[in-house]
């Protein structure tokens, strides 16, 4: 993708989102994700491998001084939390004017930004055929640049089949597992939140639609085309097949929102044409993930 999705002006937007963000969130924004463990902040509750970009002063000297290694203290009340954010990079992504893949990668930008600003840490996740691939896991707001670096890496090409490719990552430990995606992908998505919350994980669904798709403006005789399967099609479009589609399409997106809320996932859908603050301060605030 290129790298202008991620400009100067883009970065100077995430500067003003974490600060209204933190204005908004009920705990005044203390820092860090809180356990479910009962203990106050200076209570010492694990520790793990010093990773770079982590907070030099939750090094433990005396762990560094027996074992000749760097470890990170955890406190009961302030383990970070582990953030898995899963992008779409199938072809059908890069559809719609603007294209979907554009809002997906800004927005997958925006919660990486948080969660490190937030010292949890991120792994970001490019989803392709029925596998995907990993970005390194980081923490701290200086490793944002890796986040970014990954992100502009990714290619929307050929097919994605969420639910193998979610599957197929190992996740291990408690956290938030983020999916961004138009959700047209063989056999539907809900083997992949099944696994998630297995997983112990709280889930997060962003569907990007394009305008094109959420209101065609097509009339008379259209040659479709599968951008991932190459598959060709010629239609006649007339009021009567635009009100079936509008109905079929009621139909899936209905069926995620319904799925969703029977087992306590969290879901937005959004058009390609909104804006991220639009999508952060409205539908991210009012779904419950920034409090």
């Amino acid at each position: 993708m290129n790298g202008r999705i991620f400009d100067a002006e883009f970065l100077k937007k995430l500067d003003t989102i974490a600060i209204n963000v933190k204005m908004l969130m009920s705990d005044g924004g203390g820092g860090n994700r809180k356990s479910r463990s009962k203990g106050s902040s200076v209570e010492f509750s694990d520790f793990r491998e010093y990773s770079m970009g982590d907070d030099f002063r939750r090094i433990d000297w005396n762990a560094y001084g027996r074992f000749d290694k760097l470890f990170v203290k955890l406190f009961m009340e302030e383990q970070e939390a582990m953030i898995n954010i899963f992008v779409d990079s199938s072809k059908s992504m890069v559809f719609g004017s603007p294209r979907k893949s554009e809002l997906a990668l800004k927005l997958a930008g925006v919660i990486s930004f948080l969660a490190l600003n937030n010292l949890d840490r991120v792994c970001i996740n490019s989803l392709s055929k029925d596998s995907s691939k990993q970005s390194s896991a980081v923490t701290g707001r200086s490793m944002f640049d890796r986040c970014i670096s990954f992100l502009e890496g990714i290619d929307f090409v050929g097919e994605t089949n969420i639910n193998a490719g979610v599957k197929n990552r190992d996740i291990r430990g408690r956290g938030m597992s983020v999916i961004i995606s138009d959700f047209f992908t063989p056999g539907g998505i809900e083997e992949a939140i099944k696994y998630l919350l297995f997983k112990k994980q709280d889930i997060f669904l962003i569907q990007i639609l394009s305008p094109e798709e959420l209101n065609p403006e097509l009339e008379g005789q259209v040659r479709l085309l599968d951008s991932e399967t190459g598959n060709v099609m010629d239609v006649a479009v007339t009021p009567a097949l635009l009100k079936q589609y509008h109905k079929k399409l009621n139909e899936f997106n209905s069926g995620i929102k319904e799925f969703c809320s029977r087992v306590g996932v969290t879901y937005i859908q959004a058009s390609s044409a909104d804006s991220v603050e639009k999508i952060v301060f409205e539908q991210f605030t009012s779904s419950g993930v920034i409090r």
